[in-house]
């Protein structure tokens, strides 16, 4: 009974020696094969879980709000909209070997297709096409990171930095950039009395429009990340990107303490700039209506980055943040 106890489990671990075996080596001159866990990474997009190849062979990127980020990373890309790219980002715009999808007016998305892209990186400005896209690249992984709707706009630039981090194995600086907005945006909050009202405004074609608080464009989530006050809060406001059409009147009668204003025109060349357009300073400043409110008078203006309505992503947010801390603390 012993003897054949022994021969069974000798048995037993020269079978798991040769499974080993075969298991851990490879014909020669060739590499073990890796693990699907090391090519490939499960991360959750505005429509769900998506398994996304680890940095990617051909990567196509049409959202505005990952471009600082990737090319902060060196990640190199196939094909961009270059017309929606401002001037912001020369190692793409300006390689003839990126190919360019154009505007998200009047996208060419051929052009995508005859990059026979690994990763299609959609959304923001181009969310219409994702379902063309995908119908049109079916080899193609296609995902859509931008911050959604009716989620906090900060900790949805975090989470897209987050996936961006482990699909081009970048988790390292990934963490840097949403620990640096955090941190500028706890400095701003501190810098804020609490009690001074802020107006922001977008500007553009020399008018002063409106961005309300928490939907307005840009600038409307910054209020409710810094416990702004507002100088004034319209029914039934949108996140439309010229701001609300209200009058400039209506600005001065809310008695602004502070204004912000993201100038539209600024990001673009000046040949391709508006009719009538003037920078948001000058307008403000020059504007009859607020000659008298306390943010003019007391110069308590606040222009952003001319590059922040193209980027928009961590890096533009975390700029935007330090500057008003630097701004509210010095008044």
């Amino acid at each position: 009974m012993r003897t054949t106890r022994s021969a069974a489990v000798a048995l037993t671990l020269g079978a798991a020696l040769v499974l080993s075996a075969c298991a851990s080596s490879a014909p020669a001159g060739e590499e073990p094969a890796e693990s699907a866990d090391a090519t490939t990474v499960t991360i959750t997009d505005n429509h769900g879980e998506v398994e996304v190849p680890v940095n990617p062979e051909t990567v196509v990127a049409l959202d505005n709000t990952i471009f600082d980020t990737l090319d902060e990373w060196d990640v190199e890309l196939a094909a961009v909209p270059k017309d929606v790219m401002g001037s912001v980002w020369p190692d793409y715009i300006d390689d003839p070997e990126v190919a360019n999808v154009g505007n998200h007016r009047e996208p060419n998305l051929e052009v995508i297709v005859a990059e026979q892209p690994d990763l299609i990186i959609g959304g923001y400005r181009f969310g219409d096409y994702y379902d063309q896209i995908k119908q049109q690249n079916p080899d193609a992984v296609v995902i859509e990171i931008s911050p959604r709707d009716d989620e906090d706009e900060f900790d949805e630039l975090k989470r897209q930095t987050e996936i961006l981090g482990q699909i081009f194995d970048h988790e390292d600086e990934a963490t840097e950039l949403n620990e640096g907005l955090d941190e500028a945006i706890a400095g701003a909050k501190e810098a804020y009395n609490g009690t001074d009202t802020v107006m922001a405004v977008n500007t553009s074609a020399g008018q002063i429009g409106y961005l309300a608080p928490v939907v307005g464009r840009g600038l409307g989530p910054v209020f409710p990340a810094l416990g702004w006050k507002p100088a004034l809060e319209v029914e039934g406001a949108t996140d439309d990107h010229q701001g609300d059409d209200i009058s400039v009147e209506a600005i001065a009668d809310s008695n602004p303490d502070w204004i912000v204003a993201l100038d539209r025109d600024a990001a673009f060349a000046p040949e391709e700039r508006e009719a009538g357009s003037a920078p948001a300073d000058e307008l403000i400043k020059n504007s009859e209506a607020l000659q008298n409110v306390p943010a003019v008078q007391q110069d308590r203006i606040v222009v952003l980055d001319p590059n922040f309505y193209l980027t928009e992503g961590v890096q533009a947010y975390t700029k935007l943040f330090t500057q008003l801390q630097e701004a509210f603390s010095a008044a």
